[in-house]
């Protein structure tokens, strides 16, 4: 706002008002006495500048924001810890330690019994295991685990997959995009934003789709996406069907969710998505060199509409976003004759459908 108020233009009038028998020029006495004022008034307008882009919640920076949040009663997310699953030859119990890389874990819960052993026995012994450490950084690390105390037997002990996925603190852009959602519509008991809310404030839930009446008046359906965007484990399902309305005391008010509504929590299903293209090369260019740029722009893309899946009624694969990221990428020239799962045209998906990558990555056949 206040950008050409510069400290040349600033001294420049102020030279501008005085009389004009008084000599003027730099080095003068007048000017070397106005030019210490011209630099501070300069300063002024800065931090005035400043000081109205905090004033706004569209332009202030994360600490301002926060204080903004707080007279709408928000405040941000803060980091979670991953749950694992832990897969030992022994019954450890809960609260042991271990370690993997630089994190460590704690046992908290026993969740059952695995495959039998190699050895024939009844099977491995299953953990929900916490990082120490909240953040992303857990839901990344799997294999081996080392005992921090010895443990009797223990031969096996790992972590093979992310049950409740770990967040980090929210990110100021999603704080706030939430502020300005809380003036769209107010949440109150039971209505649709009351459920997302609530919802989306239990650990390891990405975002919530919520139906109303389903299956008749009182209930409630809530579909919902972990917190890397990817289909919830069962773990996370139980976890917030046990939050909003658990099983064993249905619509009585036992959990979140108002007395009278039955709520019946699901997650997404997910799609697989193969992509085949012609690609046109520059010269010195090929498969072999783009491969792996060309599958990570496909699954950029796919990453990028299952973080929106909430925000939609459904999801397409659209053609023209796949090609337009294609011919980004250096090396490209052409893209003609692309299908998405075979067929030449958009790919649809239902409304409680989402679009992931095979296991093996996405299929591009160019």
């Amino acid at each position: 706002m206040y950008e050409d108020q510069t400290y040349e233009a600033i001294l420049d009038r102020l030279l501008e008002n005085t009389r004009d028998d008084i000599d003027k020029t730099e080095g003068s006495v007048l000017y070397t006495a106005i030019a210490p004022a011209g630099l501070e008034f300069a300063i002024h307008y800065t931090e005035l500048d400043g000081l109205i882009r905090e004033g706004y919640a569209d332009t202030c920076d994360r600490d301002n924001l926060i204080l903004r949040c707080k007279e709408r009663g928000i405040t941000p997310y803060p980091a979670t810890a991953a749950v694992l699953k832990g897969e030992f030859n022994v019954d450890i119990g809960v609260g042991q330690r271990f370690s993997l890389d630089e994190l460590n874990y704690i046992s908290k819960k026993y969740i059952g019994r695995g495959n039998p052993t190699e050895e024939g026995g009844s099977g491995t012994y299953l953990y929900q295991m916490e990082c120490e450490t909240v953040g992303t950084d857990g839901n990344k690390h799997f294999g081996d685990l080392t005992a921090i105390e010895f443990i009797t037997n223990l031969e096996i002990a790992r972590l093979t997959e992310v049950l409740i996925p770990a967040e980090d603190e929210e990110d100021t852009e999603v704080l706030r995009a939430r502020y300005f959602f809380s003036f769209e519509t107010a949440p109150f008991g039971g209505n649709k934003k009351d459920y997302k809310e609530k919802a989306n404030k239990l650990n390891g839930v990405g975002d919530t789709k919520v139906i109303p009446a389903w299956d008749g008046g009182g209930t409630v359906k809530l579909i919902i996406i972990n917190s890397d965007f990817d289909k919830a484990s069962d773990t996370l399902v139980s976890e917030v069907q046990e939050a909003m309305d658990p099983l064993s005391d249905r619509g009585n008010g036992s959990g979140i969710a108002p007395i009278g509504h039955t709520v019946t929590v699901v997650t997404v299903k997910e799609v697989p998505i193969t992509v085949s293209v012609n690609i046109v090369y520059k010269e010195g260019y090929s498969w072999s060199r783009l491969g792996e740029d060309i599958k990570a722009a496909i699954e950029a893309y796919l990453l990028e509409m299952r973080k929106d899946w909430a925000n939609q009624s459904f999801l397409s694969v659209r053609i023209t976003q796949v090609e337009a990221r294609l011919l980004k990428i250096e090396g490209i020239v052409d893209i003609s004759d692309t299908k998405i799962n075979g067929v030449a045209d958009n790919f649809t998906l239902a409304s409680d459908e989402i679009p992931v990558p095979l296991e093996t990555g996405v299929v591009v056949d160019a």
